[in-house]
């Protein structure tokens, strides 16, 4: 039977061997970590300081951007005033123009119809004889009576011969005939003067009217262009505005992160250093107690000894062992579980299934993540809860007020309805054209709101995807480097952070630290299920970003199409009702206490139904996935629950009887 001396010796020639191993692979895992202290604090510093000068940056530009908006309301508020006022230029114009030609035609009927009675009096005097008497007992006599006693410019003598010329036979007339010729020779050449020179007058009013009518039209259409083009740019800078924002909360948030982590890489790394000089110092007693109690029982005398008071008995050495490790595998097994299921979010349960698999946290911590989780979850759920309920009291409010005003509308319409037909069909055509173009208008701005959204959900996925493959690309690395050394493929010590920002923005992070000293089993076994996970995780990822691109590509094909053709139709639309409103400028009339009045109630009831879509795009897809939502967020709890037990009865104490134990003691 072996000496159990020797055997002892033995055993702590080994564990000395061991405990100089572990020193020089703990020292260089210590120079590693220093290294990247060095390294990734110079690189997170510069990154700092790019960060700021984007968060300094950032706020101008979106102050310039917001003046630029401001500017363009104004513009845009301009141009509609000045198209109304053009358009209320052309329909005064018209007004007036319709009365002047009224005036001009009674005035010209006037004068036509006395140069015709003056033209039949003078061709009957012409005559002689009883040409005159006959003339007496036409019709244009009278008339030409009625002109001489409503002539106030006419001289009192010639008022009184030409009466006593009408009202008497021509051969009782105390005047010559040829006194009578004259006078009315004068009225005619004086008549006709004025008739030439009303018509003159009135042809130039027409021009005048044409003139005006021409220039506030170009007007219109020009300004009717700069209204389009200032919808669009508002449009356009009120997008750019909300991504400038989104660009700078993002950035104050990484700035935050990024010196949070700064701050904790330099303590961390302090701390490692007093560590260090520790651990060297404990090494070194151990190694020397190790060489000194092997020189004591390598010793002759000790062996002499020996040999008498034990005759050749083995030790035996027990070793009792429970490890935490089955307890974090349950844990874990749960939580695995609740992940697996599609309708949870998973980076909640990613999140505390790394503090436990990372070992950095103790059971305390992970216990009260979990908890803080649990907390989250219910507060969510009961956000949710009042979501709801608003949303439901909100539609019930709205629906009420939308049927009574399209009662109040129904009324109106038919009292409208009265008015010529002419009339009422251009004003039903022009109002189906406006609410069209609304209808257009919202379309296109919902149509860009989802645009929007998917690219923007779009780029979101392609980041973390890749962001993703390539963490999980790292991670399967370094378990090569471990487990499987000839699959390892050296690469810098460096590690990608990907952040997702609105322009598909991607900045470098520090690494991740390097695995701290320390002794660690290798498990092979364990190692190839992971491994082999991660490349079927790579291979999902690799497919959702296929699928993903060429959903980006057809919905961006669908959306211009849809601007193209939104713009063609909003501008024919925009055309025709400038024409329409022209026409009806012609020939409309009163009406328009019952008009005003039904336009502010089609106005309020249009703003009614838009609330009523925004409390749709708003409260739809709660109320459709409520309880699909709850479910979910119950099961989640469930796990982190069943987590939380099993976590909590993990407090075990570990019995470990070795010789390398017994001899530092």
């Amino acid at each position: 039977m072996a000496n159990p001396i020797r055997k002892v010796v033995n055993m702590l020639q080994m564990m000395q061997k061991k405990v100089e191993a572990e020193g020089e692979k703990e020292k260089e895992l210590f120079e590693k970590f220093m290294c990247y202290c060095k390294n990734s604090g110079g690189d997170l510093a510069a990154g700092i300081a790019d960060a700021e000068t984007k968060v300094s940056e950032l706020p101008s530009a979106v102050e310039e951007a917001q003046g630029q908006l401001g500017q363009a309301k104004e513009d845009l508020k301009k141009a509609q005033s000045d198209r109304a006022a053009a358009k209320a230029a052309i329909a005064e114009a018209t007004a007036i123009r319709e009365k002047e030609a009224a005036a001009f035609a009674t005035l010209s009927g006037d004068l036509k119809t006395n140069l015709g009675g003056i033209k039949k009096a003078l061709a009957a005097l012409e005559k002689g004889g009883g040409g005159a008497s006959a003339f007496l007992q036409t019709t244009a006599a009278s008339v030409l009576r009625n002109l001489v006693q409503n002539d106030e410019k006419m001289l009192d003598v010639d008022r009184e011969d030409l009466t006593s010329f009408l009202s008497n036979d021509a051969g009782e007339s105390t005047q010559s005939l040829g006194a009578i010729t004259g006078i009315l020779k004068q009225m005619s050449d004086t008549m006709t003067k004025n008739l030439d020179e009303a018509t003159a007058t009135e042809q130039d009013a027409i021009k005048t009217y044409d003139e005006l009518v021409a220039s506030k039209t170009a007007e219109i259409e020009a300004l009717t262009a700069s209204i389009e083009t200032k919808t669009k740019q508002i449009g356009d800078l009120g997008v750019q505005i909300v991504q400038m924002k989104e660009d700078l909360s993002d950035a104050e948030e990484s700035l935050l992160e990024d010196k949070k982590f700064l701050a904790d890489l330099e303590k961390n790394c302090a701390t490692k250093e007093k560590e260090w000089a520790i651990i060297c110092k404990t090494r070194s007693e151990e190694l020397l107690a190790l060489a000194d109690t092997i020189k004591m029982l390598n010793d002759d005398d000790a062996l002499e000894l020996f040999k008498k008071t034990l005759p050749g008995a083995g030790s035996s050495f027990m070793q009792i062992k429970v490890s935490s490790q089955a307890m974090r595998d349950q844990a874990l097994a749960l939580l695995e579980s609740a992940k697996n299921d599609k309708k949870n979010d998973r980076q909640r349960i990613d999140y505390i299934m790394l503090a436990i698999r990372g070992k950095k946290f103790g059971f305390d911590k992970v216990l009260k993540m979990i908890d803080d989780m649990v907390d989250l979850l219910k507060t969510e759920q009961q956000d949710d809860n009042d979501k709801k309920e608003y949303c439901e009291m909100q539609f019930d409010t709205a629906d009420d007020k939308k049927k009574a005003l399209e009662r109040d509308v129904g009324k109106l319409e038919t009292s409208i309805e009265e008015a010529k037909e002419t009339i009422e069909t251009l004003t039903n055509e022009i109002k189906a054209l406006s609410d069209g173009i609304v209808a257009l208008d919202k379309q296109v701005a919902e149509a860009t709101e989802q645009r929007k959204e998917e690219n923007s959900d779009y780029t979101t996925l392609m980041a973390n995807d890749s962001a993703a493959k390539e963490l999980l690309g790292m991670a399967k690395n370094r378990l090569n480097k471990f487990y499987n050394p000839k699959l390892y493929k050296p690469e810098g010590a460096s590690f990608v952070q990907i952040a997702a920002h609105s322009q598909q923005e991607q900045e470098d992070a520090p690494p991740p630290p390097p695995e701290a000293p320390g002794a660690y089993k290798k498990k092979g076994e364990e190692s190839t299920g992971v491994i082999a996970m991660i490349d079927e995780l790579i291979k999902e990822l690799d497919t959702e970003m296929t699928e993903a691109e060429t959903e980006e590509k057809l919905a961006q094909e669908e959306y211009e199409e849809l601007m193209a053709d939104s713009a063609q139709k909003r501008a024919a639309d925009s055309k025709s009702i400038t024409a329409k409103e022209g026409e009806k400028a012609n020939t409309e009339t009163a009406l328009t206490t019952a008009e005003d009045t039904h336009t502010s109630t089609v106005k309020e009831l249009m703003a009614t139904e838009e609330y009523i879509s925004s409390l749709h795009g708003e409260c739809d897809w709660l109320i459709k996935y409520y309880d699909v939502r709850k479910e979910a967020r119950t099961g989640e709890i469930d796990a982190l629950k069943k987590a939380k037990a099993v976590l909590s009865g993990a407090d075990f104490s570990l019995v470990q009887t070795k010789s390398r134990k017994f001899l530092r003691h």
